[in-house]
């Protein structure tokens, strides 16, 4: 894996506590349309929307940043996807000068620097980003009890910058996926490197380990908005 700059990196451990909780979200039914109930479960977790500049994004009790596009977020319903993010990447582009004076997103970087417990690295490299993302695969592997089904380094699902490795489990449900996503921000630049977990239904069959165009396009199936 080539060591090129990254102009920064934020990160916090993904843990398997942290693992677990998303993985039980879904099954939250008992909370669905009960504002009153969400909102004081929220508060028993530690959950706020404080501090976070994304719009639609919470803070967890351990630290991470969630979102979801279920109506009942962010519990109790089956059908819905969910984004845990336990790092932000401003990667370099080698190709685009204009992006590569690794300025102009630094402050916005900074809100995510500055979010209890992350830690950072200015510059980075790649190689960093790939160990933030192996230490959180060791994490659902801990919690699932099981190795990833399929391991693909690729650039699918990021709008720029480096390709990075994604990692795929399922559940007998829901398929999880370890990995790099655009951060659909305002600029559409920021990569995130995060545990996604979505229903099965919309792809149960994973393609073979070789075929990885076609990986490609499950793990986007899967992950993009």
């Amino acid at each position: 894996m080539p060591s090129i700059p990254v102009h920064a990196l934020a990160h916090r451990q993904l843990t398997p506590e942290a693992v677990a909780e998303l993985l039980a979200l879904p099954d939250a039914t008992g909370l669905r349309e009960d504002d009153d109930a969400i909102d004081a479960e929220l508060a028993r977790r530690g959950w706020t929307s404080e501090g976070v500049d994304l719009d639609g994004y919470l803070r967890t009790g351990l630290g991470h940043l969630h979102c979801c596009d279920s109506p009942y977020a962010p519990f109790g319903d089956p059908g819905g996807r969910h984004f845990l993010v336990f790092g932000e990447v401003y990667p370099v582009d080698p190709d685009d000068e204009e992006m590569d004076n690794g300025s102009w997103l630094f402050e916005t970087m900074d809100s995510w620097e500055l979010q209890p417990g992350w830690t950072s690295l200015r510059p980075a490299t790649v190689a960093d980003c790939e160990a933030v993302l192996a230490e959180a695969a060791r994490a659902v592997t801990e919690q699932l009890g099981a190795e990833p089904e399929r391991i693909l380094v690729s650039d699918a699902s990021v709008v720029t910058g480096p390709a990075m490795t994604h990692r795929i489990w399922r559940t007998a449900t829901h398929a999880l996926i370890v990995g790099p996503h655009a951060d659909n921000g305002p600029y559409g630049y920021l990569t995130h490197l995060q545990l996604s977990c979505t229903p099965l239904g919309q792809g149960p069959e994973l393609p073979p380990a070789q075929d990885e165009k076609a990986l490609e396009e499950w793990i986007i199936t899967h992950v993009d908005w």
